[in-house]
């Protein structure tokens, strides 16, 4: 169990499962940088991000930028959008509003339809905070693609489920360890806005070079001591 000031972002477990280096940078060493897709990605969550947006369509009630929060897995933030369900086993009650409701959280992202374990770990998260605060068993949510305009269904299996504890049991001894991965670089690094500031190529590179002058300076040393 965290306390209320050991508590992270749950941004923080998606960032941390795409790139380790990455969660490191944003939660230890406070570096932030938009590219086009952060600047896209903020348009889209400014859009349904507005609190006084709730709406009721047929059976279904929906709340905007909720505010989330676990002290089992030591995180908070909050979810784009969760709808609320009416049904007749297995909901949660509402303040103000008859019958029991299952809550389904939504996480909003740009580009098009696809799978990411970052975006279902961090969606998952969402699910097991609003378990904690509500009660009940979550049993999916889904994430939405601005590009494509459509969504797609993440179920909460006990897989997912684990994967996310981990997540969260890691990013929170990383911060706490204080010490940021060295880069290495990789494909998906072209899709990260701190591609500039981390520099992966070059810290590769400069990290090779100076492995290869250790192991030259021992193999000299070493050759001195046989002579």
């Amino acid at each position: 169990m965290y306390s209320e000031d050991d508590l992270i972002p749950i941004s923080a477990l998606s960032d941390f499962t795409f790139c380790e280096r990455r969660a490191a940078l944003h939660f230890i060493e406070r570096v932030w940088e938009d590219n086009v897709m952060t600047a896209e990605g903020s348009i889209l969550h400014e859009r349904v991000d507005d609190e006084s947006a709730s709406e009721v369509r047929g059976s279904v009630r929906i709340a905007r930028s909720v505010w989330l929060r676990s002290l089992v897995l030591g995180l908070i933030g909050k979810a784009d959008m969760v709808e609320f369900h009416k049904t007749a086993t297995g909901g949660v009650k509402l303040e103000g509003v008859s019958g029991l409701w299952l809550p389904f959280p939504v996480e909003y992202k740009r580009g098009y339809l696809r799978h990411e374990l970052s975006f279902a770990i961090q969606l998952c998260a969402q699910g097991i905070c609003l378990e904690e605060m509500l009660g009940g068993n979550i049993p999916s949510g889904a994430i939405f693609y601005g590009k494509t305009r459509r969504r797609m269904d993440v179920v909460f299996d006990k897989a997912l489920r684990t994967e996310t504890e981990n997540a969260s049991r890691k990013v929170h001894e990383l911060i706490a360890s204080g010490i940021t991965p060295k880069a290495e670089y990789s494909k998906k690094c072209k899709l990260c806005s701190l591609l500039n500031l981390c520099m992966p190529k070059v810290s590769s590179r400069v990290s090779n070079y100076l492995m290869r002058a250790m192991d030259s300076a021992s193999d000299a040393k070493e050759e001195a001591q046989n002579d």
